[in-house]
């Protein structure tokens, strides 16, 4: 530390430092706390109240497309340690539970390693009894009302137009919403066993039924117990095709889907 005399006296020049010397210090130090609180901040939202999620994959189409982007929110039903970023074990069991209603789409740890996130939509809610007969979801013995609609048309990664049978499928609560069943109702898993959905967990499938590893895959998904649960997915604030890189600045405006931003999940 630089000493200095001054009338006689020994003092510290660290003490009184020079005018411009104490700006650019006291500038430092704020630019520092800011940076903290802004990611304080980040972790507090992220946290308690909404995280940001991409779809890698084409198992929720046609309501969720590959590189959708959307928020869930965390306080949905209610809290445990997957909330916590790196599902920290710091609640046991969940706290300020809010049971999810049947229909909503959903983020959940896969139980298999409890790591991996997954979305799909509960269909079964603990006691229910879910069985699929030749591509029919049926709940509790009783069969749910699908409706074939038009086709649904999309881009596939090899650029060439596809389209897939969709139906609109009601659930007993009411709630309506779109699947596809790309490959008929004889599909490996159009013809399941009966699964009771035992206390404290959930039955979710994914919307593309022919695409997706979902509960019916007990192996490898099976039912997801509550404390799995991250949060319900509510709103789309991004979305693009994936086909232009990043470097390719000129395609962007081609890439984003614009009619799908800001759309609420259903």
């Amino acid at each position: 530390m630089a000493i200095k005399k001054s009338d006689g006296k020994i003092k510290s020049a660290a003490a009184n430092p020079e005018p411009g010397e104490q700006s650019a210090f006291e500038g430092l130090m704020e630019t520092g706390r800011t940076v903290i609180f802004a990611v304080l901040f980040a972790v507090l939202v992220r946290t308690f109240a909404y995280e940001p999620f991409n779809i890698p994959s084409g198992s929720m189409i046609p309501t969720l497309l590959i590189g959708d982007y959307l928020f869930v929110s965390k306080f949905s039903y209610g809290y445990s340690r997957h909330s916590l970023p790196f599902s920290l074990p710091l609640i046991k069991g969940r706290i300020f539970e809010s049971i999810p209603e049947r229909g909503d789409v959903a983020v959940f740890k896969l139980p298999s390693d409890n790591q991996t996130d997954y979305i799909k939509r509960i269909i079964g809610l603990p006691g229910d009894k879910i069985q699929v007969i030749r591509g029919v979801l049926h709940i509790n013995d009783k069969p749910v009302r699908r409706r074939r609609i038009e086709d649904f048309g999309r881009q596939a990664d090899s650029g060439r137009f596809v389209a897939s049978p969709q139906f609109r499928e009601t659930l007993p609560n009411g709630v309506v919403h779109a699947i596809l069943e790309e490959y008929g109702d004889s599909g490996p898993l159009d013809n399941t066993g009966v699964f009771m959905v035992p206390q404290g967990h959930y039955f979710a499938m994914g919307d593309n039924r022919d695409n997706s590893s979902d509960s019916r895959v007990v192996e490898s998904v099976g039912f997801i117990p509550a404390a799995n649960l991250v949060g319900r997915a509510e709103i789309l604030f991004f979305s693009t095709n994936g086909f232009a890189r990043i470097w390719e600045i000129w395609k962007w405006p081609f890439s984003i889907r614009f009619k799908r931003i800001l759309n609420s999940i259903d």
